[in-house]
């Protein structure tokens, strides 16, 4: 019934109720109060004093007996202890066997009464003695048992020694005798043990002051017997009894409050003291009185006085005994603290007041070299970095003032510490308030040297945010960089995304080793470059980033100085590189997020890269548009053709002298369903990107040829202008394969011509020379495309194996002024063409007064809207359909 509380929660009060109610809530006030009323009425004689007594035993020791047998069995259904249940039945039973004597005592014969009473009040004492010591918490070991019953013994020895001296016990009943030292020894034990544990264990003074109560009624009633006293006078002697079983109940209750408790055992201790200090004084000052009164002592009380000392000096052998253990349990303690405080990891310092170091464990000397005459006296701040100094008063000053974080922890302060050798350690220190602890007293530092963890962290933090190969940091930090950035007030800066071109063909050409060299000459490149403040991270391959806190006109310098640095020649040992670069740019500022900022800086380094390579973009939003428009043509480029939707629209060239159409230019159309009408200019740099110019090429000569062959059988001879691109040029074999598309539609090689665009050809103009000149063998004619549109070259004419010019629509205007500039040009080209034995093409002819220009300045053919427009192959055939068959 009685437990150390362990940190456990009390019962809920609505547990506590539902308790009360099934033992029946009202049974236990209602039988007391009638046990109450029943000693009221035998006391002023209104019932028998016999009935009375009866009938109030039976009600004030039944009722609440039986709700402590109830409450026990609840402690131990929630707790597992039987030692409840068994408490409770003895005390339930010792009190029903000694208040059953007395009541067949009160209808026995007066001569027998007290002997009745007495026989019943034995094995009562000796039950209520066994019930408290047994109580679980009270006297969890037999030695501490034996300590009680002795100092309860000591207590009662002194007691009736006094009482023997100061009232002789001559002429008092054996029966009362033995009732009243019984009590006294009984309760005195109780007494003893009940203060030992009465502050950690509330339910016990209920307990033992109740057992106290039941045992002082039962041997006031023996009393009566056995002096044959007024009935009346039996139920006010009997009224302790009442109350004493009520305090018992009481107790349970309050042990079942407790609720989900655990039995702690508590270690002895000298719990007599000063407890046995008062008998013994008031059975010398007994002695003394007796002995300036009487004079004398006689056998029985030098016999009583000498029972005090055997008691004491068993008590002081046991108590010395216990001191010698505890001495040498605190000898055991002390060394095992001192071993603990001298191998540990950890140094301890002890602060006063005034956060002076006082002491130090031994393992400062080991752990840190520092001696006891470099650390006690001194402020604990002192041993610790001046800029680690003031967060460590914060957290000493914390605690000393109890202003704890809400969380409660220990705080644990991260600081440097300068050690014996004068070197600074990284340390960790958690700070505790032992000043309530009497042996203590003061602030408990623990101080860990974790110069190997924040070494291991560190290394850990670089391999997981740096770059290995060229030691920049990686995407993991430049993401961390760019929230960092995002997060700090007015302009953040600009994120730069860098691409290098050309890596990938070093990589094959001259190993992967020569790549890695290149990408950490471009990591110091671009380190030299950026400001102190800047960020340059590798994002993986080829891909730099540099994040800048230049505002958007500084950040665009910094990118415009990459651009100029990479594009230097790459001096590596037996190799020199050239590369190319692309940078992307975009605001740190704007964007949903750093993964939108690293979006837009990168669709910003892709429009760089499609619009010619080493140059800087910034992002905005049309920017989006058109890379989000280049991403869907890329994506419905590719089986086009498969799918139907490449076109072939017909542009005839006419002869001028006649108005006869001649030829017919072969355009590429392709007509998306998603995408709608998608023009050469757009489609061919898509293609040229995804490497489908080859196929899409091959497809468009396939189609076109078909066509004018049909044409040819049904009487229109008509040659066929298609454009070629460098790069089909330099596909092996092209020449036989366009020669072969020929023969399989009956088309002779004169009936093809293929162009050229002048700014193409000028870029690879011996690769296109040896091509142009094999086509040229095999009949092919070849025409120069869009000359005058750029820096046209003279000696292309004379170099290039040629048969057509056509001049580009710039140099034909509808002025009809001599004064007009462009006009002497058209005639100086077209002179020009006629004396290297070209004929002439003049394209882009949109109107009539163009027309006639060209025929002014001698020009053969011309091609543009104003003659006819480009058209599908039905519209073409109906229009050539009206004209008889030219020769070409």
């Amino acid at each position: 019934m009685a437990a150390v509380p362990e940190a456990s929660p009390q019962l809920p009060r609505a547990r506590l109720r539902q308790h009360r109610a099934a033992d029946g809530g009202l049974l236990l006030p209602a039988s007391v109060l009638f046990a109450v009323a029943l000693l009221v009425a035998g006391g002023t004689g209104l019932v028998a004093a016999g009935h009375a007594l009866l009938g109030a035993m039976l009600f004030g020791v039944c009722g609440p007996g039986w709700r402590l047998v109830r409450t026990a069995r609840a402690v131990r259904a929630r707790s597992g202890d039987f030692r409840a249940c068994r408490c409770a039945g003895a005390l339930v039973g010792a009190t029903v066997v000694g208040v059953g004597a007395v009541c067949v005592a009160a209808f026995a014969p007066a001569a027998v009464r007290a002997e009745l009473a007495v026989a019943g009040l034995v094995p009562t004492l000796a039950g209520h003695l066994v019930a408290i010591l047994l109580l679980p918490g009270v006297a969890e070991t037999w030695p501490l048992r034996w300590r009680r019953l002795l100092d309860g013994l000591s207590m009662a020895t002194s007691l009736i020694f006094a009482g023997w001296l100061l009232s002789p016990a001559s002429g008092v009943p054996a029966t009362v005798l033995v009732a009243e030292l019984g009590v006294i020894g009984v309760g005195s034990v109780i007494a003893v043990t009940v203060l030992s544990v009465r502050g950690q264990l509330p339910s016990v003074p209920f307990c033992g002051g109740g057992s106290i109560a039941v045992l002082v009624g039962l041997v006031a009633l023996t009393v009566c017997f056995a002096y044959g006293t007024d009935d009346r006078l039996w139920c006010l002697a009997a009224a302790p009894v009442v109350g004493g079983m009520l305090l018992l109940a009481v107790g349970a209750w309050r042990a079942l409050r407790a609720g989900g408790v655990r039995v702690v055992p508590l270690r002895g201790r000298l719990s007599a003291y000063p407890l046995l200090t008062v008998p013994a004084m008031v059975a010398t000052a007994a002695a003394g009185y007796h002995l300036a009164v009487q004079g004398s002592f006689d056998r029985t009380s030098i016999l009583l006085g000498l029972a005090v000392i055997p008691t004491l000096v068993v008590r002081e052998v046991m108590a010395a005994a216990d001191v010698r253990a505890y001495a040498r349990r605190l000898a055991e303690q002390e060394a095992h603290f001192r071993s603990l405080v001298s191998g540990g990891n950890d140094l301890t310092l002890i602060l006063g007041d005034d956060l002076l170091v006082r002491w130090q464990s031994p393992a400062a000397a080991r752990l840190f070299g520092l001696a006891d005459a470099d650390v006690l006296g001194r402020p604990f701040t002192d041993l610790m970095h001046p800029e680690d100094a003031a967060e460590v008063m914060v957290a000493l000053t914390g605690v000393a003032t109890g202003r704890l974080p809400r969380s409660g922890r220990v705080p644990l302060v991260t600081a440097r510490l300068r050690d014996g050798h004068g070197r600074w350690r990284d340390t960790e220190s958690t700070v505790t308030d032992q000043r309530d602890v009497p042996e203590v007293r003061a602030l408990v530092v623990h101080v860990r040297d974790v110069g190997e963890r924040v070494h291991l962290e560190r290394r850990l933090h670089k391999l997981g945010f740096t770059d290995q190969l060229t030691g920049l940091a990686n995407r993991r930090e430049l993401m961390r960089q760019l929230a960092t950035s995002r997060e700090l007030p007015g302009q953040p800066g600009a994120l730069l995304i860098i691409d290098l071109h050309g890596l990938t063909s070093v990589n094959e050409q001259y190993g992967r080793e020569t790549g890695d060299a290149v990408l950490i000459e471009a990591g110091r490149r671009l380190r030299d470059t950026v400001g102190p403040d800047d960020v340059v991270a590798r994002l993986g391959g080829d891909e730099f980033a540099v994040v800048t806190v230049a505002g958007p006109m500084l950040a665009y310098g910094v990118g415009a100085r990459l651009i100029s640095v990479l594009r230097e020649p790459w001096q590596l040992p037996g190799v020199l590189v050239h590369l190319q670069a692309s940078i992307g740019m975009a605001d740190l500022g704007d964007g949903d997020g750093v993964d939108d900022v690293l979006r837009r800086a990168d669709l910003a380094r892709r429009r760089a890269r499609q619009l010619g390579r080493n140059r800087v973009e910034w992002y905005d939003s049309y920017l989006e548009e058109q890379l989000v428009r280049r991403l869907d043509l890329e994506r419905e480029l590719p089986g086009a053709a498969e799918r139907g939707e490449l076109d072939v629209v017909y542009q005839p060239v006419v002869d001028l002298t006649d108005g006869q159409p001649v030829g017919v230019e072969a355009l590429l159309r392709w007509r998306s369903p998603v995408l709608g009408t998608v023009l050469p200019a757009e489609l061919l740099l898509v293609a040229t990107d995804l490497s489908l110019l080859p196929q899409i090429g091959r497809w468009l000569r396939a189609t076109a040829c078909r066509q004018v062959a049909s044409w040819a059988r049904e009487g229109h001879q008509l040659w066929l202008s298609v454009n070629v691109a460098p790069v089909e040029l330099a596909a092996p074999g092209f020449a036989a394969d366009l020669v072969a598309v020929l023969q399989a539609n009956g088309m002779m090689p004169e009936q093809l011509v293929v162009e050229v665009a002048e700014s193409l050809a000028a870029d690879q103009q011996q690769e296109i020379i040896v091509q142009l000149a094999e086509l040229r063998a095999r009949g092919v004619r070849i025409a120069l495309d869009d000359f005058g549109a750029g820096q046209a070259a003279i000696g292309q004419l004379r170099r290039l194996p040629l048969d057509f010019v056509k001049i580009d629509r710039s140099l034909v205007t509808d002025s009809t002024s001599r004064s007009d500039p462009a006009r002497p040009v058209l005639d100086v080209v077209a002179e020009l063409g006629r004396r290297f034995g070209l004929e002439i093409i003049v394209e882009g002819l949109e109107t009539t007064r163009q027309v006639g220009q060209a025929q002014a300045a001698g020009c053969r053919f011309g091609q543009g809207y104003a003659l006819a427009r480009p058209a599908p192959a039905e519209r073409t055939e109906a229009y050539i359909a009206d004209f008889p068959t030219p020769s070409y």
